[in-house]
């Protein structure tokens, strides 16, 4: 059983919590321990139920040498800048799959990454470190997605799908097969992409479709 310290104290945490306390009810194995949260700002501790106390700030946080932590804030821009600093004073990142998910034999996902509730993941996926796969998301088969994404609930990656490194995917988006998706960039809720995105760019379009119903004529 590995003790863990989860980086933040607000809503994303408080979803792992909920993850990890859900898994050990289950399978009735405790394989992580959470012993505590950090968080700068004490108001989001006290927004919810954890199952464990506030140990304190993530600035003023001292690591101790192969303490295991889960990266439990939402924004982009914290989450890649605490992981780094985290690992700079030699922080050990565990990575968490939820009991319910279907995750192909085939499938791997790297370090400090969560998969949650009811996800799929299909053959010859690789989900690099870092990553946020949430609730319900579906990546499809030979889909390969990188470093320090967060990819909202109900996301649904198809076939061959590339996706790089630090992007914001927003709930109910999705890909056609073979679309390949660069860096830095936010996908904005519904969205479908059916043509690549490079980097550092926000896919958002509103558009009015009118569909005309025209009757089948008889046939006499």
């Amino acid at each position: 059983m590995k003790t863990v310290i989860i980086i933040g104290a607000g809503g994303h945490a408080a979803e792992i919590d909920d993850y990890i306390k859900y898994s050990q009810s289950v399978t009735g194995k405790r394989e992580l321990n959470v012993i505590g949260f950090l968080d700068d700002n004490p108001d989001n501790y006290a927004g919810y139920r954890l199952s464990a106390p506030l140990l304190g700030g993530i600035k003023g946080h001292k690591v101790a040498p192969g303490q295991a932590y889960i990266i439990g804030i939402a924004n982009l821009k914290y989450r890649r800048l605490f992981v780094e600093r985290f690992l700079a004073g030699g922080a050990v990142f565990v990575s968490f799959i939820h009991p319910s998910v279907y995750m192909s034999e085939s499938a791997t996902i790297g370090e400090g990454s969560i998969v949650g509730p009811n996800a799929n993941l299909g053959p010859n996926v690789k989900i690099g470190n870092y990553t946020l796969i949430n609730s319900r998301c579906s990546m499809g088969h030979d889909t390969v997605v990188g470093d320090f994404n967060f990819i909202s609930p109900n996301v649904c990656f198809s076939g061959f799908t590339s996706v790089g490194n630090d992007n914001l995917f927003g709930i109910n988006s999705a890909t056609i097969p073979g679309i390949s998706v660069g860096n830095r960039n936010k996908i904005a809720a519904g969205m479908v992409l059916d043509n690549n995105v490079g980097d550092d760019s926000v896919v958002f379009h509103r558009f009015k479709e009118k569909v005309i119903a025209i009757p089948k004529q008889s046939q006499s």
